[in-house]
């Protein structure tokens, strides 16, 4: 179940190979599925939802967690309100909105919803 305000998934970067070798490492060493979302993207479900993209414009091995939120409005809000800076607005993906921000250290996150 989804919980407002908890971290919900975790996004990892393929930059630093490919997103087959990378699939094919995770699944030979710890036996990881995937589910593909086009060419630049594969979700896994391992305790944890996630997945690997190969096109983020982020340094390869910077993880980007994701919180969930049950009002993405009201978390935008919030978020500007405390201090933090939005790096990219809301926006539109396979199964909901988000955007990302940067905490007062500079650590990148997203918040998600529907």
């Amino acid at each position: 179940m989804k919980q407002d305000g908890k971290l919900d998934y975790l996004e990892l970067s393929a930059t630093g190979g490919s997103l087959d070798s990378i699939k094919a490492f995770y699944s030979r060493v710890f036996g990881w599925t995937f589910i593909d979302y086009g060419p630049t993207y594969a979700a896994f479900d391992q305790g944890m939802e996630g997945g690997f993209q190969a096109d983020r414009n982020e340094a390869p091995g910077k993880p980007l967690p994701v919180l969930y939120s049950e009002n993405l409005e009201a978390s935008l809000e919030a978020v500007m309100a405390a201090g933090g800076t939005v790096v990219r607005p809301p926006f539109s993906f396979p199964g909901g909105r988000r955007f990302h921000f940067t905490d007062p250290a500079g650590n990148e996150l997203a918040v998600w919803g529907k």
